[in-house]
């Protein structure tokens, strides 16, 4: 009963987190009608950044602070600002719900660049996984006789960052402060707004769109706390599958905000997709729990 009740609140905590995020993401999008990027990035950043810095201080986080005078932390920063940047111009230029669904295909490439990348050994299953899922991509993005949609070349190329992101994370040293490291991407993340105003005209934002930008930092901030306590609450290998739930709040909302509506090929597409690395995860959980069991290490708990 114990871990049944561990798993269900985890289960709870992924699908809050991504219903955190889409909602972000759909109040971004529809400030985005008003307000150049880097200003939504500057102001989302800040507020998010000053959420976060306080809980750094009230857990006593900030003692630890040199554990993020790190080249990984640098390099997981390098792939954070290039997944947001090239994201949003993706996601204000497509449906939500397509960026969402090519969202889905980072389980396979952070299979496949471990791989590559990190000499993990990956069996010609979940090789042909990844590939599989890469034609369900395909199937997404549709290129025409001229070739890629622009916009969907950037939502693939965020995720070639997120992965650059993940992979980094995977090489942080036990006991590497989760908040410190969430602090450090805020502050990247809301000075690389700062920094496009020089080629940006900004404007004074109305009531609206700063409730809405203080909103969408309060759920990115609230997405990624979920997310942490949905792997610490349940199994991953229960937990996990349950963030492709954001496909369909980004369906959900895509259709009641701009009048969305997937064609069957994307559709088809995002299944594809889903299927593949719902596979490839549960092909690795296997293998995990087939391999000797490392001494456990104490970790921090911030």
């Amino acid at each position: 009963m114990p871990a049944l009740a561990d798993n269900s609140r985890g289960i709870i905590m992924m699908v809050l987190s991504n219903l955190a995020f889409i909602i972000n993401d759909t109040w971004i999008k529809l400030v985005s009608e008003g307000l150049p990027t880097g200003q939504i990035l500057f102001m989302r950043g800040s507020i998010s950044f000053a959420i976060i810095l306080v809980a750094v201080f009230v857990t006593g986080a900030h003692r630890h602070w040199r554990s993020v005078l790190d080249r990984l932390v640098a390099w997981r920063t390098v792939g954070e600002i290039g997944a947001t940047l090239l994201y949003l111009y993706a996601l204000f230029n497509m449906p939500i719900a397509n960026v969402s669904a090519i969202g889905q295909i980072v389980p396979l490439m952070t299979t496949a660049a471990a791989a590559v990348f990190l000499a993990e050994p990956v069996g010609w299953r979940r090789w042909t996984a990844i590939g599989v899922g890469f034609l369900g991509v395909l199937l997404i993005m549709r290129p025409s006789l001229s070739g890629f949609d622009v916009y969907s070349l950037a939502a693939l190329a965020s995720m070639g960052f997120i992965t650059l992101r993940d992979l980094v994370t995977r090489e942080f040293r036990p006991g590497m402060s989760t908040l410190l490291v969430m602090a450090v991407t805020a502050a990247s993340i809301t000075f690389t707004g700062a920094g496009l105003a020089i080629v940006e005209a900004w404007s004074v934002p109305d009531t609206r769109q700063v409730s809405a930008l203080a909103a969408a930092a309060v759920l990115l901030v609230a997405g990624y706390g979920t997310s942490i306590l949905a792997m610490r609450y349940g199994a991953m290998a229960v937990v996990a599958p349950f963030r492709y739930a954001g496909i369909l709040f980004a369906v959900v909302i895509g259709y009641m905000v701009w009048g969305d509506v997937p064609d069957a090929a994307t559709l088809i597409g995002t299944l594809i997709v889903i299927a593949t690395g719902a596979y490839t995860f549960r092909r690795e959980m296997r293998l995990a729990q087939q391999e000797p069991q490392p001494v456990p290490i104490n970790q921090s708990s911030v």
